[in-house]
């Protein structure tokens, strides 16, 4: 009966030990962002070095999220609102196929430039596994914050205004 004890205790254990580890790993804020490369569905190429001077918005999304549905059209918003400022979205499709992806944006057209798993190596990066996560990269090519999780239009302008782009009192006055 000891021996099962003891067994379970060490699965606990190891268990609380992984869980901590995963809390702590990937790319935290104001450290350099990793090395990517990203395609677009229309061809388009991004580069930590394409990117330089410019703020990036990483959205992980998939077709089956609710959440992601639902936060689609701000980001879009947000999109369209601060590109002539240097904003440049990128929305990365995560494990789904081309033709699943094409099929969902038929029915739910975005305005964001779409990216596909097959064409980044941006989601093991960030280890994407709930949906939506925001990443947001400053001009200097830093990780400015994250979000893992719907957090509503005003969150994501705030984790935006981290990074150096359309701050609280400049959406305000919008």
């Amino acid at each position: 009966m000891f021996p099962r004890l003891t067994l379970l205790r060490g699965t606990i254990l190891c268990a609380l030990f992984l869980a901590a580890l995963c809390a702590l790993a990937g790319p935290k804020p104001k450290e350099p962002a990793p090395r990517f490369n990203a395609r677009t569905m229309e061809g388009e190429k991004f580069t930590n070095d394409s990117t330089k001077g410019k703020v990036v918005l990483l959205e992980f999304w998939t077709t089956w999220c609710v959440y992601c549905f639902e936060e689609a059209g701000f980001v879009d918003k947000i999109n369209h609102e601060f590109s002539d400022k240097g904003l440049i979205v990128l929305a990365v499709n995560v494990a789904e196929s081309k033709k699943t992806v094409k099929k969902y944006l038929e029915q739910h057209p975005r305005t964001s430039r779409i990216v596909l798993t097959d064409d980044t190596n941006l989601a093991a990066m960030y280890e994407a596994t709930l949906y939506p996560i925001y990443v947001v990269i400053d001009r200097n090519g830093n990780i400015a914050g994250t979000q893992r999780g719907a957090g509503g239009e005003e969150a994501l302008r705030d984790l935006l205004a981290s990074g150096g782009i359309g701050s609280k009192e400049e959406s305000d006055s919008q």
